[in-house]
C-alpha cells in the first residue's frame, strides 16, 4: 500500500531568517495523525538565511542525518566541538543527552538549504562521534545503514537510507529490507509501482508512505533525485 504526502499538504513556516517545510508534526506545526512514521520521527527541509543560526537545544535519543543541498553549515556543541558540512556532503550526529547543539549558516551571502531526518535510536546504544560523507547530486548510493555498509554512515537502528538518482525514462527495481519505507523527492518526477500493481506519481518535494511492500519499481518521468528511507524492524 502506498499513500502520497503531497508537498502542498506539508507544514510550513516563514520567519524571514528561516523558511521550513515539515513532513511530520514539528515546532508550531501539529497534526496528531502525523507524529512521524514508524522509526522516522522528523523529516524537514529548511532554508537558513546567511549568518543565521538555530539556537542551542538538547535532543531526544535519536540519530540526526543532515543532507546539505546548498551553502555551508557548522554544528557546535556546548563543549566547543564543531563540525562543518557543505553542499554535496551529508553529516550525522547521535546527540548526547547532557549536551546542547546549535546549527549555523556560516556564509555571509549564501542561504543554507538542507534536509534533516531524526531517526529513533536503539535505547541500549550509546552516542557515536559525528560522521560525514560526500553525496554528489547524481549519485545512487547507500547513505546510512546499521553497520555502516559500503562506507555509509552508521545508525543505531535497523534503518537504511539511500539516495536514488534516475535519468528521464530510466527504471530501477528496489527490494526493501523491511515492509515499510518512506520515499522523499528532492527534485524531479517519478512513477512508483508496488507489487500488487498499485502505481502513484510523485512530483518535486512530494513524499510517499510505503507499507507492506517489499518490491518497488521506479520510473523517472523527469530527472529524479530522492531519498529512500527503508524502515526495517526495530532493534
Amino acid at each position: 500500500m502506498m499513500n502520497l504526502r503531497s508537498v502542498n499538504h506539508c507544514g510550513k513556516a516563514d520567519y524571514g531568517w528561516l523558511q521550513a517545510r515539515y513532513t511530520f508534526s514539528f515546532g508550531h506545526y501539529f497534526d496528531p495523525n502525523l507524529m512521524g512514521f514508524k522509526t522516522l520521527k522528523v523529516l524537514n527541509q529548511e532554508v537558513l538565511a546567511p549568518n543565521s543560526a538555530f539556537q542551542p537545544r538538547v535532543y531526544p535519543h535519536v540519530d540526526i542525518v543532515n543532507i546539505i543541498l546548498q551553502g555551508q553549515a557548522e554544528y557546535r556543541d556546548n563543549l566547543g566541538n564543531t563540525v562543518s558540512a557543505k553542499a554535496g556532503e551529508c553529516v550525522s550526529f547521535s546527540p548526547r543527552p547532557d549536551l546542547s547543539y546549535s546549527e549555523h549558516n556560516i556564509s555571509e551571502t549564501t542561504p543554507l538549504t538542507r534536509l534533516q531526518l531524526w531517526l529513533n535510536a536503539c535505547p541500549q546504544q550509546e552516542s557515536m562521534p559525528p560522521q560525514k560523507l560526500m553525496l554528489a547530486e547524481k549519485d545512487s548510493k547507500l547513505i546510512a545503514s546499521p553497520e555502516g555498509d559500503e562506507d555509509s554512515l552508521q545508525l543505531r537502528q535497523k534503518i537504511w537510507i539511500s539516495q536514488i538518482y534516475l535519468e528521464p525514462h530510466e527504471s530501477k527495481t528496489i527490494l526493501l529490507r523491511g515492509k515499510n519505507a518512506y520515499l522523499q523527492s528532492i527534485h524531479g518526477g517519478l512513477l512508483v509501482k508496488g507489487k500488487e500493481g498499485q502505481s502513484l506519481s510523485m512530483n518535486c518535494n512530494d513524499g510517499l508512505f510505503i507499507q507492506d511492500e517489499n518490491i518497488l519499481t521506479f520510473t523517472a518521468e523527469k530527472p529524479f533525485r530522492g531519498l529512500l528511507i527503508d524502515l526495517g524492524e526495530s532493534l
